[in-house]
């Protein structure tokens, strides 16, 4: 009744157990939900669109105040094209700082393959702390004790609370936080900016303050520039502000865009300032309220300020371009819902994964179920009054493992009938 047929390439492949292509490499099997561009040297959020939104908004009013203010500055002023000039300078400044915050590594902590092995004593009966995202391994391995949900370090003689992050698989270092939106941990995480696309942490805060910093005063060029170009216009046609605004509108649109930028970035700016002067990040402020006791991290104005802007930036832990070897291969080749692949290959490791699943057990009841209700209609039970009754579950699986209950045994039956 069954025709033996020979396996698929797809389950040749499960067979064989083989994982995937050693000449991959990390950023195509990363498990965090970033996008990679120029093969892996550059990496995004996964909100990266907004950069384009952010770029608008800063380019197009230079692009407007170069084409209609200038012409009024440069006709007035003995040094009015190095106005512009500075105008259009400032602005590559500030879109060369944000790709510096968006296209780097934040800071994010590798994750861990396997959970960190519990301490004496330190375990307790809750395996809800172990990660979904093990991979196929995980029910081969015995249950080992769950680990604490947080543990206590010294950090400059005072104790802070880490916690283990059951994504990564690991306690986080002071300061850490899972960004849930990139779906990694991240060293000295102060906040993910949509602005930017990407996570604030370690790495790039230096540059995103000089980001919103150079803004603000761009913003405050423009507008300063935009109000003397008004007064010019008022002086030579000796009118009132209002008659002046109608002569060159774009002044007024710039004025008043410029106006409201300035307080959200200026605002940012100086709120920042803040942070950096009590050595806190966005996250700590909202979450700990340091007011109201010690803040551990806190070495003083001067020194917060050196640790900020003039310490080393430390290299990525992460070698997104480094081939894939060994272990974290299979390892990054089970774990199949945190890749960043195609939707073809996720589809393709989705059934990989189903017929995984299904063991020798699990085929033999398949054949059971599928021998008896060919039973049935041998005995002629209902067998002219419904169709042929294998649930399309027990087909799909059936044909996946090379059994085919073909139309040809199902008329040699009815013939029989």
């Amino acid at each position: 009744m069954y025709a033996n047929q020979l396996p698929s390439d797809s389950n040749r492949h499960i067979i064989d157990t083989h994982g995937p292509d050693p000449s991959l490499r990390v950023y195509q099997l990363w498990k965090g939900s970033n996008i990679f561009f120029l093969k892996g040297r550059l990496i995004f959020g996964p909100d990266v669109r907004s950069l384009f939104l952010t770029v608008f908004l800063i380019v197009t009013p230079v692009i407007l105040f170069s084409a209609f203010v200038s012409q009024t500055l440069i006709l007035h002023f003995h040094h009015g094209t190095l106005i512009v000039a500075i105008s259009v300078i400032l602005t590559i400044y500030v879109i060369v700082l944000l790709f510096l915050t968006s296209g780097r590594d934040p800071g994010i902590v590798p994750r861990n393959q396997h959970p960190p092995e519990a301490q004496v004593g330190e375990g307790y009966n809750d395996s809800s702390v172990y990660s979904s995202d093990w991979g196929a391994e995980s029910h081969n391995r015995p249950p080992a004790p769950s680990l604490p949900p947080t543990k206590d370090v010294m950090v400059n003689g005072s104790v802070v609370k880490v916690k283990y992050c059951q994504t990564c698989m690991l306690y986080r270092p002071p300061r850490c936080s899972h960004c849930s939106i990139c779906n990694n941990c991240v060293e000295r995480f102060d906040h993910h900016c949509p602005w930017v696309g990407q996570c604030i942490g370690k790495r790039n805060y230096r540059f995103f303050f000089m980001f919103i910093s150079s803004t603000s005063l761009l913003c405050l060029y423009v507008f300063g520039f935009c109000w003397v170009n008004i007064r010019k216009i008022m002086g030579v046609y000796h009118c009132n502000v209002w008659r002046a605004f109608i002569k060159s509108p774009v002044s007024g649109i710039l004025i008043l865009y410029t106006f409201i930028a300035a307080w959200f970035v200026g605002g940012l700016t100086v709120f920042h300032l803040y942070l950096i002067c009590t050595n806190q990040t966005t996250y700590e402020n909202f979450r700990y309220r340091y007011e109201g006791k010690t803040n551990p991290y806190n070495r003083g104005c001067a020194c917060n300020f050196v640790e900020i802007f003039l310490s080393k930036i430390p290299k990525s832990r992460n070698k997104f371009r480094e081939k894939v070897k060994g272990e974290d291969s299979s390892c990054a080749f089970n774990s199949w819902t945190s890749l960043g692949l195609n939707k073809t290959s996720i589809e393709m490791e989705m059934e990989t994964g189903k017929r995984k699943a299904v063991g020798a057990e699990d085929l033999e009841d398949i054949r059971s179920q599928m021998e008896s209700v060919g039973g049935l209609e041998r005995c002629g039970m209902e067998a002219r009054h419904r169709n042929w009754e294998i649930t399309p579950d027990i087909q799909m699986l059936a044909a996946e493992f090379g059994m085919e209950y073909g139309s040809t045994d199902r008329q040699k039956i009815h013939g029989k009938l």
